[in-house]
This record gives structure tokens, C-alpha cells and sequence, in this order.
């Protein structure tokens, strides 16, 4: 049966949709918090601590867990994918374009695509702690992801330096 190309038909995707469903084979089912990988610090960009759940099968999402220092942001960026922050612990806020929104623990912060955002810990005691999740493997996949980082620049900035105005 042919998924796709010039040898697929529609009686191999109605051949698909059946009662019986296999479980999936992918594995590991759970990744321990000791497994979480850290990217390189010189590879986010901003004073964040960036861990990836990479040992995850997923094919079309991310997940990282992320901490923000007392005091301190992201960096300004924007990209192709979705974002999902829940907020684990802490409170601050975000500036997603020309919005700027409060957040604490139990919060979910949407980042729509090639938005520039930039989320900030407004605790001068305690980290802020997210878990992200993104469906950047999934553009990646179709060779359309891309990002940008302007670094600890204001949106103002971020803009001038991508050549770009607010519509």
C-alpha cells in the first residue's frame, strides 16, 4: 500500500479507517526528569534554562521544561510554530506583539506563529518555571520551520532590526 506518491489511491486511504487499531510501538512511554536534556546556554540566546524531554517519540511536537531566573526575560524572538507555555510556578508577564499580559502558576500562555514575544519573571526571589510545548518538529518536518532571535531586545528593536513595521 502506498502512502502517498503516484502509486497511492483512495482505496489505500479508505483502506486505513478500519475498527481494528493497533497500539503504538513507540517508545519510551515515560522520561524522567534526570533525562530532560539542557540545551548549550549559548544556543537560547537569553538567561533562560532550556531542558528538552528529546528522548519523547513525538514526531510533531516539542516539549521543554523552562526557567526563568528572578528578574529576568527571554529573549525577544518569533517563530513558525505554535506555543504553549504552562506556567508550573511563578508570576510575571508576556509581550506578545503590542499585548502585554500577566501570568502566575496554573496560567497557559498562547504565542501565536511569527509573533515576536518575550516572557519576563517579575519575582525578584523566585525562578519562573514552564513547561513549552510546540509543534515545531512537525514544520520542521515539512521544511518550513524557521526562528529569530533578536536577542534581549525591545519589540521596538526587534522590529528595526528585521527591517519591519507594525501593521
Amino acid at each position: 500500500m502506498a502512502e502517498s506518491g503516484s502509486r497511492f489511491t483512495m482505496a489505500d486511504f479508505l483502506g486505513t479507517i478500519g475498527d481494528t487499531v493497533r497500539p503504538g510501538t513507540a517508545r519510551p512511554v515515560v522520561v524522567r526528569a534526570a533525562q530532560l536534556q539542557t540545551l548549550p546556554a549559548g544556543q537560547v540566546h537569553n538567561p533562560t534554562t532550556l531542558s528538552i524531554a528529546g528522548l519523547l517519540p513525538t514526531t510533531t511536537f516539542e516539549l521543554f521544561r523552562q526557567t526563568i531566573p528572578p528578574s529576568l526575560s527571554s529573549d525577544m524572538q518569533r517563530h513558525h510554530h505554535e506555543t504553549v507555555h504552562f506556567v508550573i510556578g511563578g508570576h510575571g508577564h508576556s509581550e506578545i506583539e503590542d499585548d502585554t499580559e500577566p501570568w502566575s502558576a496554573g496560567d497557559f500562555i498562547y504565542t501565536p506563529p511569527w509573533t515576536w514575544h518575550r516572557h519576563y519573571n517579575d519575582s525578584d526571589t523566585y525562578p519562573v518555571e514552564f513547561l513549552t510545548i510546540e509543534n515545531s518538529r512537525l514544520l520542521n518536518l515539512l521544511g518550513v520551520g524557521r526562528r529569530q532571535s533578536a536577542g534581549l531586545a525591545t519589540l521596538a528593536e526587534a522590529r528595526a532590526r528585521f527591517k519591519e513595521n507594525p501593521e
